[in-house]
Formats: C-alpha cells, structure tokens, sequence
C-alpha cells in the first residue's frame, strides 16, 4: 500500500512537472541614466519606490573608485519624482560615510539594498559592512548585516546599524562574517523579514553558507527572530549573495556559486527543500557562475534575471554582460528558454550587480550600475547606473 501510494504520488509529480507555464510577454522600457564621474562610478545601485500620492523613487549607490573591485567608500541617494524621466543630482548620505574606527579599520556600509516597508512606512537598506585594515586590506571575517533607515516623509536618514545574529547556526557551527550583501528580501504582511544572509561556518575557510533570517522590524531596528535551513555547497566559496521572492503561495531562493548558481523552494520562506542547479527547460546548465541572480514577479510570471556564458561575451569578465531575463518554470525550478531575452545589452561593460525595485503586479524596475569600465573599449569612460521598466505586454 505504501509503495502503491509513492508511485501514485511520483506520477502525478511527475504529470504536474510537464504541464507547461503560460509564457507571459514582457514590454522593456529604459529609463534615464545616472552618469558616474571622472573620479568615481556607482556601483551596487539599487531603488526603492514610496508609494502614496506623491509617489517617490529612491536609489541609492556606493561611491567606487576607478582602481579596484572593492574599492567602496561612502553612500550617495538620487531621487525620482516622475518615474525615473529625471534623477536629482546624487548627494551624500552623511550618515553612511566610509569611517575610521579607533582600531584603525576604515569601515563603509555597502552591497545596499533599499526597499519600502509598508508596515511602518519607512525605506529600509539591508547589506554589509566593508572593512579595511589600515584603509587598506579587506578584512571580510567583520563583515556584519549593516541597515539604516530612512523616513520618506523628512527624507532624513538614521545612522547605521547591526543585525545581531546567533553565535551559532542549527549545526552547531559558528556563524562569522554573517552579513546580507545585494541580497533581496521578501517582507510579509504583519511586518515581519525574510532576509536571506550568509555567513562563514569556518573562519579558516572562505566558503559560506546561505540561509532566511526571519525578523522583527518596528520602523527603528531590525531584529532577528530565528533563520532557517543552512544551504551549502563544499566547493569554491560555497553559496552566497541569496535572493528570495514569493510567487503563487511559495518562496524561491537563487544562490550564487563560483562554478554555477542554485534554486530552492520552500513552502514558508524559512524551511526549504533540495538545492537544484540551475538549468533550463531542456536540461542545459543556465551558465550563471560567480555572480548574483535576482527575481521579478510581474505579469502573472515569476522571472529570473541574470548573466551567463555562451552569449558571445567571452570578453567580458566572467560573462557578467548581457543582462538577460528569463521566465520560470515554478514547478520544475527551470528557465523557459524560449522566453529568454536581453534585458540590458552588452556595452563592454559589466551588469552582473543588478537590483529589482517592485513597483506592482504588473511593473517592476531593474537598477543596474555598469562596472570595469577601466578595461576595454570604453576604458576612461564615465560609468552609467541603468533603469529598465519590465511590464507586461497588453492581450
């Protein structure tokens, strides 16, 4: 009887997993850019939109310098009162400025990702602190989750602050350099975060492990309440940079990896079920590696969006150009292939550091800071933060 009730439930997973998804079409609209300067780029742009009469769009963006990959230093905001048809000028947030510590390390909030919580109705950014020995040597073992907030009605900033996390995780293994880099949250209707995070099992060893902090926030401080399944992978730097969306009653969560990136479900958005590779719906790799996918739900869809190799791109460090979107399948935790298409085009530069800012069901933007442009064809070049508006094409 049991083994009759396993084979009935395999096959109806099984038909379930073939019924195909309705291909939603998608309307691409870019909106206007924000150039960098002769001395910086903007790096690790991402926006969060207020809704309410007089709607209000807010990104936010490290100040980078020209010489190095995490050359991060402080925070600037640009604001957008028509839809992104126009940005202000970026200022300084003077709250999140790159500071020297007594100790000597040079310490800057970054990674941010801005989104409004309407429970509280203020704008919450959750990311990392980058350290510097000196101002200098990157000491990734202090990463913490950094945050601030800020309130859209004074457009004042409060200063930032800390998750507190456990000393240890589910294993019994010690949770270090735990921090919420370019992750995407999900937060749910009482008020409550799912933050995905990662953190180091082993100060020893480079490699991380991802998982969902579920926390309080009352519009001042974030609170961690409890996380849930540890993912990881023994390879490389193990699993990191998670995102998470919610879409038709479930949770998705994407991993970055060095060699590939990973999928998972989970019916809370806390306990989840086997890491599968990313792949499409005919069994190839995604190719993805070594950078961050993210999620937009709109249309009816749930989509993925992302870089990945064989797009003639092989001279752009590590095929982090185009920036494609893609469908998903939410059944099979598959990209629908046919549904692919380039949503930023390559322009010898980098677009693998992208944000989503969910406007409603049916639009959604990508914010997307181009990177290295000191290599190339457009080495000297002004670097450019990117706006696509993604809707649903009308029946």
């Amino acid at each position: 009887m049991n083994r009759l009730y396993f084979l009935l439930v395999l096959t109806t997973s099984q038909l379930h997993a073939a019924e195909p998804v309705a291909a939603v079409p998608l309307n691409f609209v870019s909106l206007t850019a924000i150039e960098g300067s002769a001395d910086w780029d903007w790096w690790q742009a991402r926006t969060a939109f207020v809704p309410g009469p007089k709607p209000l769009w807010i990104t936010t963006m490290s100040e980078t310098g020209k010489t190095g990959s995490h050359d991060f230093h402080d925070i600037y905001q640009s604001i957008s009162r028509d839809g992104g048809r126009s940005w202000s000028s970026p200022t300084i947030i003077s709250l999140l400025k790159r500071t020297k510590q007594d100790d000597g390390y040079e310490v800057a909030p970054g990674d941010l990702w801005p989104t409004f919580h309407s429970k509280t109705g203020r704008v919450l950014v959750t990311g990392k602190t980058f350290n510097f020995a000196e101002g200098k040597r990157e000491d990734r073992l202090r990463e913490r989750v950094s945050c601030a907030v800020m309130n859209p009605e004074t457009g004042e900033w409060g200063p930032m602050s800390f998750l507190t996390m456990p000393e240890k995780d589910h294993s019994g293994a010690t949770i270090t350099g735990c921090n919420a880099g370019c992750t995407q949250r999900v937060d749910l209707p009482n008020g409550d975060i799912l933050l995905p995070v990662r953190y180091w099992r082993d100060p020893k060893t480079h490699n991380y492990t991802s998982t969902v902090a579920r926390c309080s926030f009352d519009g001042n401080t974030l609170t961690y309440r409890e996380h849930g399944t540890e993912m990881n992978v023994a390879q490389g730097r193990g699993l990191y940079e998670p995102s998470l969306a919610k879409f038709d009653g479930n949770y998705f969560l994407t991993m970055r990896a060095d060699q590939s990136a990973y999928v998972a479900r989970s019916a809370d958005g806390i306990r989840f079920e086997h890491l599968r590779e990313w792949k499409f719906d005919d069994g190839q790799p995604l190719g993805s590696y070594n950078t961050q996918q993210h999620w937009v739900t709109v249309g009816g869809g749930l989509f993925l969006v992302y870089t990945r190799k064989g797009a003639d791109n092989d001279h752009i460090m590590r095929h982090r150009a185009p920036l494609f979107i893609g469908q998903v399948n939410p059944d099979t935790l598959q990209v629908i292939r046919s549904t692919e298409r380039i949503l930023i085009p390559e322009n010898h530069a980098t677009l693998g550091n992208s944000g989503i800012c969910f406007i409603n069901e049916n639009e959604t933007w990508v914010t997307c800071g181009e990177g290295l442009l000191r290599l190339g064809k457009r080495k000297g070049q002004q670097n450019k933060v990117l706006f696509v508006k993604i809707t649903p094409q009308e029946k």
